[in-house]
């Protein structure tokens, strides 16, 4: 057997042994990503149900942990990391959080302004007689 030989047989043996341990990171990557996600959710329900949280801060809290568990899924689950393979991955979710923005807060701009926009009642009631 060449040199060859032996490094290519040395590196398939090498991999036998890390496909087990990539598995086990994998593994325990998913396990403290539940663990997070549940921690999250359970925080969440205490805070909705405490009063140790000053009553108007409350949907400011529950928003916070909402991005955090969003967070926690988008790496943990989803793998989605800012590794150069993973380019066109966070260029797409950018992507598509500035178009749920968009449509979010262009919503509620419409919202806020339409009142100001309509014609008052009194002259809608007179166009109708």
């Amino acid at each position: 057997m060449s040199n060859a030989d032996v490094h290519i047989l040395e590196y398939e043996g090498d991999d036998k042994g890390g496909a087990s341990d990539e598995h086990s990171a994998k593994l325990g990557t998913y396990i403290l990503g539940v663990g997070l996600a549940v921690l999250l959710t359970a925080a969440s329900f205490w805070i909705a149900k405490t009063d140790l949280i000053y009553g108007p801060g409350i949907p400011v809290a529950l928003a916070t942990l909402a991005i955090a568990q969003m967070g926690i899924h988008l790496v943990f689950f989803l793998h989605l990391t800012t590794a150069p393979d993973n380019t066109n991955n966070v260029l797409a979710l950018a992507f598509g959080l500035m178009v749920v923005c968009l449509v979010v807060f262009g919503s509620v701009w419409i919202m806020a302004h339409l009142n100001h926009n309509l014609m008052p009642m009194s002259h809608l009631m007179q166009m109708q007689r």
